[in-house]
């Protein structure tokens, strides 16, 4: 009984559970105010994640980051860049989309390892670090077109187009349930890329390390841990994550711009530090940062549905959220601190 009360008392749980709790009260406030309207269907609760995807997929690769103790202030500009590869690839150099995106994620990965290898070895603040390698990719992206590139390909007009949608039984026919909801590539990759996330931290001896890391980096040492190697293989692992990001951003507007998702690493650091993930690292899951971005979103919907309220009430409120978890990691932090004294 202790030692399930003892893990039931992990950090990692307790923000878990907050972060679950709190989507589900703001969800039931929802469904009470907004129910009549469409609220509670099925396309309401997928939209949330089809609008929101790319912020998922990043927020995947930030919650290892984070957990390492470490941050990436990059993962907005890699994204925008890889679009403009893609956009500029297929409109003007009439390149194929696969040979854009592999051009994309050897560029994301490699930036990914050259700033953790900065961190690491150059002793670099991962603030100063991780700022530079946005207002590089920034102004590589002004370099390439300071014009939005529409995407006209077959290969993006399928993988955009693709679908799968939710159907019901009437009179034993299969018909698509009303109002009509599906899911797309982003979903699936999104999703797919959560599973890989809790498999790697959960499974694996990497993750083992992301977590001692971030727990106490000197004492990962003195076990001999590779702490050199975890935190540069993070942080190309997030550089992975800010390319597929990108894809997925690319697919969800079809164009590439290189002032696009301005702002965006905010918005990924806010998803994975709602979701549980404490800025002074060694805590964090991927259920907790699937919630996150969830929680994330639910906000617009609620102000869509609203219908008086202006959109800045959407980052009012995720201010409001962001603030309220910190002081909640800082209270469950303490309490784990004064539990271990004991």
């Amino acid at each position: 009984m202790k030692n399930i009360l003892r893990r039931l008392s992990n950090p990692m749980y307790i923000m878990i559970y907050a972060t679950v709790g709190i989507f589900l009260a703001i969800y039931a406030a929802g469904a009470a105010a907004y129910g009549d309207r469409g609220f509670l269907t099925l396309r309401t609760f997928v939209n949330m994640f089809i609008d929101n995807a790319y912020y998922g997929i990043s927020a995947v690769g930030m919650t290892m980051v984070l957990i390492t103790g470490g941050i990436d202030l990059s993962v907005g500009a890699v994204a925008s860049l890889t679009g403009m590869f893609i956009a500029y690839g297929t409109a003007i150099l009439h390149l194929h989309p696969a040979v854009c995106i592999l051009a994309a994620l050897v560029m994301g990965v490699g930036l990914g390892l050259l700033m953790g290898w900065v961190i690491e070895y150059l002793n670099v603040p991962p603030f100063i670090t991780t700022l530079t390698g946005m207002f590089l990719a920034r102004g590589v992206c002004s370099l390439i077109s300071r014009e939005s590139i529409n995407i006209q390909h077959s290969m993006i007009d399928a993988l955009a187009g693709w679908k799968i949608y939710f159907m019901h039984t009437v009179n034993g026919k299969w018909v698509k349930v009303k109002p009509i909801a599906f899911i797309n590539f982003n979903v699936i990759l999104f999703i797919v890329m959560i599973i890989i996330g809790t498999y790697i931290l959960q499974r694996t001896r990497f993750g083992r390390n992301i977590y001692a890391v971030g727990g106490n980096e000197q004492s990962a040492r003195l076990m001999g841990l590779p702490v050199a190697r975890t935190k540069i293989l993070v942080y190309g692992f997030n550089g992975l994550c800010s390319v597929l990001a990108g894809i997925s951003y690319a697919l969800y507007v079809k164009s590439g711009w290189n002032l696009s998702l301005q702002g965006a690493e905010l918005d990924v650091i806010t998803c994975a530090v709602i979701g549980g993930t404490l800025l002074t690292g060694g805590v964090g899951s991927m259920i907790g940062t699937l919630f996150g971005v969830l929680l994330k979103s639910i906000i617009p919907a609620l102000i869509t549905f609203n219908g008086h309220l202006l959109s800045w009430w959407g980052k009012i409120a995720t201010g409001a959220l962001l603030l309220m978890f910190i002081c909640i990691q800082r209270i469950v932090v303490s309490y784990s601190g004064r539990k271990r004294a004991e």
